[in-house]
């Protein structure tokens, strides 16, 4: 599905039970690309897609930012292909106080895939070469995260970094895999958190719409309520991932979406790839 840059376009890609969106901006400085996730899917109409798969056929080399939600293998599991096409990543981004050895601790106790080994073998030759991750200032981009700290939580689920992208004024949130419990911890000790649940547009529904990522909280005493909920995940595989139902008590809805209609959940297992486009002030989901 293609459809023009104008002021900018987010693409959440269909990627197995992982996630993976491109973000690009044009700016004065050039076009900038920030990727969410880089999941993969292993069979893409008959034969396995990679982000930097999709990167490379437009000619890209270079991506500003690579903000890792979770660090568990459905949401880096393309990392490795990005390091064979030579595709250069200007900042890592993910819990800061989650360490490359933690990396390796907390995977080791559950088994540690190809691509988390890659990552966290990345992030520690970064900080060998004292290359600080901070993320770049992108114009039309306003991000914010937050985390839970480590050792308080010790599991990866409620270590994610959840990202607030306000992308030309419209906030999308992205929360990893976080769970009740971590999204409860965030609403108690970051008055920012708090403040912010009442402005998200967009929410990716955490752990890919399974139920222990449902926080109440976030919607019946901080106000979220967003326009559309986006789960990104493949075929059901448990009953944990009937969630739309909650989701979309939760929504107000868009009123059109490929004429369809209204919507309140969008899911990338019946939608395939969703793409939200901007133009003229204005967000059109697609």
């Amino acid at each position: 599905m293609a459809v023009a840059l104008q002021d900018g376009l987010l693409q959440m890609f269909d990627v197995d039970h992982g996630q993976c969106a491109l973000l690009t901006l044009p700016t004065p400085a050039g076009i900038k690309r920030v990727l969410i996730d880089c999941g993969h899917a292993a069979d893409f109409y008959g034969k396995p897609w990679y982000p930097g798969q999709h990167l490379q056929s437009l000619g890209v080399k270079w991506i500003d930012l690579l903000i890792c939600t979770n660090y568990d293998e459905d949401h880096v599991s393309g990392f490795p292909d990005l390091l064979e096409r030579q595709i250069a990543i200007g900042c890592i981004l993910g819990n800061p106080s989650v360490s490359p050895e933690t990396i390796t601790q907390l995977k080791t106790e559950d088994g540690m895939g190809h691509a988390i080994e890659a990552v966290s073998n990345v992030l520690r030759i970064r900080r060998a070469l004292q290359w600080a991750q901070v993320p770049p200032i992108i114009p039309g981009l306003e991000l914010t995260w937050f985390w839970n700290p480590y050792p308080f939580f010790e599991d990866e689920n409620n270590l994610s970094l959840v990202a607030l992208l306000n992308i030309r004024g419209i906030n999308f949130l992205f929360p990893g895999d976080m769970e009740c419990n971590g999204f409860n911890n965030m609403l108690r000790t970051c008055a920012p958190f708090r403040n912010a649940m009442s402005g998200v547009h967009v929410l990716v529904a955490s752990h890919h719409g399974r139920d222990n990522g449902i926080c109440p909280s976030m919607f019946d005493d901080y106000g979220c309520s967003p326009a559309v909920v986006v789960i990104s995940d493949d075929y059901k595989q448990y009953d944990t991932q009937e969630t739309n139902g909650y989701y979309s008590r939760k929504a107000k809805g868009i009123a059109w979406f490929r004429n369809e209609g209204a919507r309140y959940v969008l899911t990338t297992r019946s939608d395939k790839e969703i793409l939200f486009s901007f133009s003229g002030g204005s967000c059109l989901v697609w």
